[in-house]
């Protein structure tokens, strides 16, 4: 019965995924119709396709159970960090301005905004290799949350697991674009928003509900961490600048992410810019609050994780992405079924935004007037939904391979590429929107820097400095120092042509005449 239970809840969930794939066709049938939804997606669809995209498996398994198992409760402030700088922040800095610019510059994709913002093929090329390198990487790592729960719930072998996902997700976004995963982001969203809340008070109940829980977290010690007694159930942790790092690279990197800024591109209307970003914070605030927090007692856990001394610290057996399951392994069974749901919607949601983003990067801005000089309409949806099918398959075929000959875990890989994707183009996009100053060579330094230092910690992690080996916090000082090197080396280097700048930010100017009618009782007093 409890096995007919889960197939049951994961059957109704595909189809309905699938089902609203088939039913988008209609709004995919042209380019813009396929990579942005015509741009007249509404509000709430908006909201939680950044959200869904912003949010994987990665978080709730591989970030809520590392960062909760090294910072204690303290990790809450990551989501936190999410919700107020990574939505409503970016939102509120990138949404409007990105949608008027990238719409009177008639860009689809991200390197496209670079080549018509600068004035400069070059970059947009350059724009999506980075793209391209970084985000498989990316891509692969959002399978590995799923090996964990899926043999807790099945016992089911992790490449199956994989493969059907994969499948699954090709066949809606192929099928309906843009808009398939907006709606279907939209469902997984609410899933999500619902099994979080259920799954945090689940197991704070097991522990005699949130007092008790964080009574017994205080007495939780660990020499190899902190000497500081109760330091888990701290404000701030036993590590506050590594924090520091998380909430940086998680939430300021959402601004220079190709697959959450495109979603900008897609809003409606100006009223829903403002409702979009109160809908994503919210969201933000309880699945990312809410998966950290939960991660947060991870501790409790320590001696079914088997945790020992290694290097130096204390570990779970079988690595950090074993703590959120273990934790969800004595739930009830309708619980584990909606938990599983709920990491399938998240993984789901954004592999569709990546291997969008991917694929009308590498169509639009790369083989589009490079390889090809002229590809009709029709032969560049094709080859949009070719290469998901191809990105898909290059992505679990790495995850089966980094499963099998444990390369890395969850945060590692998606720290690299958070880095250098962020580092690359978080700067250059958003003076872009606000500085006429801001010059290509400043662009190219800023995407250069980013690149090199994210793979020099790849392959020479032993020569950074002990705080700069760390991804994330080698992605936060790429992030930094772009912010820097764009404005520096943009004074210092030939300005651009103040023609195409002109027309470039004649949008934000556009004048317009509205007729206004005199309202009668201020006629009558000016007579008087």
């Amino acid at each position: 019965m409890d096995l007919f239970i889960k197939v049951a809840m994961l059957v109704v969930f595909f189809t309905v995924m699938i089902g609203v794939g088939f039913y988008c066709r209609r709004h995919s049938t042209n380019v813009d119709g396929f990579v942005l939804g015509g741009r007249s997606v509404g509000p709430w669809l908006t909201a939680f396709a950044f959200g869904t995209s912003y949010f994987s498996a990665v978080v709730f398994v591989g970030y809520a159970g590392q960062f909760g198992w090294k910072y204690g409760i303290a990790a809450t402030w990551a989501g936190i960090g999410n919700a107020l700088l990574g939505s409503l922040l970016a939102w509120a800095v990138l949404g409007r301005r990105t949608r008027v610019m990238t719409q009177h510059l008639n860009s689809a994709t991200m390197p496209q905004f670079f080549e018509t913002r600068f004035d400069s093929k070059a970059l947009k090329l350059a724009a999506s290799a980075i793209i391209f390198i970084f985000l498989i990487p990316y891509t692969a790592s959002l399978y590995n949350g799923l090996s964990r729960l899926f043999a807790m719930a099945f016992n089911i072998d992790y490449s199956v697991c994989v493969i059907v996902m994969a499948v699954l997700t090709a066949i809606y976004v192929i099928a309906g674009g843009y808009m398939a995963t907006a709606i279907n982001d939209f469902i997984q969203g609410i899933i999500m928003l619902v099994g979080i809340t259920a799954v945090i008070f689940a197991v704070l109940a097991n522990h005699g509900g949130l007092t008790e829980a964080l009574n017994e977290l205080g007495q939780v010690s660990d020499p190899t961490t902190s000497e500081i007694p109760g330091a888990f159930n701290s404000f701030l942790g036993p590590d506050p600048v590594n924090l520091l790092g998380v909430v940086l690279l998680t939430s300021l990197g959402t601004w220079g992410l190709p697959q959450m800024v495109q979603k900008f591109y897609a809003i409606k209307s100006e009223k829903a810019i403002t409702k979009g970003m109160i809908i994503s914070t919210v969201f933000a605030l309880v699945v990312a609050g809410g998966c950290y927090f939960l991660g947060g007692f991870g501790r409790l856990y320590t001696t079914e994780l088997n945790a020992t001394v290694v290097n130096g610290v204390l570990t779970p057996a079988d690595g950090y992405d074993a703590v959120i399951p273990t934790m969800l392994s004595g739930l009830p069974t309708i619980l584990i079924a909606v938990v599983v749901v709920l990491v399938l919607s998240a993984s789901m949601s954004t592999l569709s935004s990546l291997v969008m983003a991917s694929s009308s990067t590498l169509t639009l801005d790369f083989i589009k007037g490079t390889l090809v000089k002229k590809l009709s309409e029709k032969k560049q949806l094709l080859t949009i939904r070719i290469l998901i099918a191809v990105f898909i398959t290059i992505s679990v075929v790495i995850a089966v391979w980094q499963y099998n000959s444990s390369v890395t875990f969850i945060a590692q890989l998606m720290g690299v590429s958070w880095g250098a994707l962020a580092g690359a183009f978080l700067a250059p996009f958003l003076y872009g929107l606000y500085w006429k100053r801001a010059t290509k060579l400043s662009v190219w330094i800023s995407f250069l820097f980013s690149a090199v230092v994210m793979l020099a910690n790849i392959f020479f992690k032993s020569s950074f400095p002990t705080l700069l080996q760390s991804p994330i916090n080698a992605g936060v000082f790429c992030m930094l120092a772009g912010l820097v090197i764009v404005p520096v080396v943009s004074l210092v280097s030939k300005p651009p042509k103040k023609e195409h700048i002109s027309h470039v930010f004649s949008c934000y100017d556009k004048k317009v005449v509205v007729s206004v009618k005199d309202a009668i009782g201020e006629a009558i007093e000016e007579v008087k």
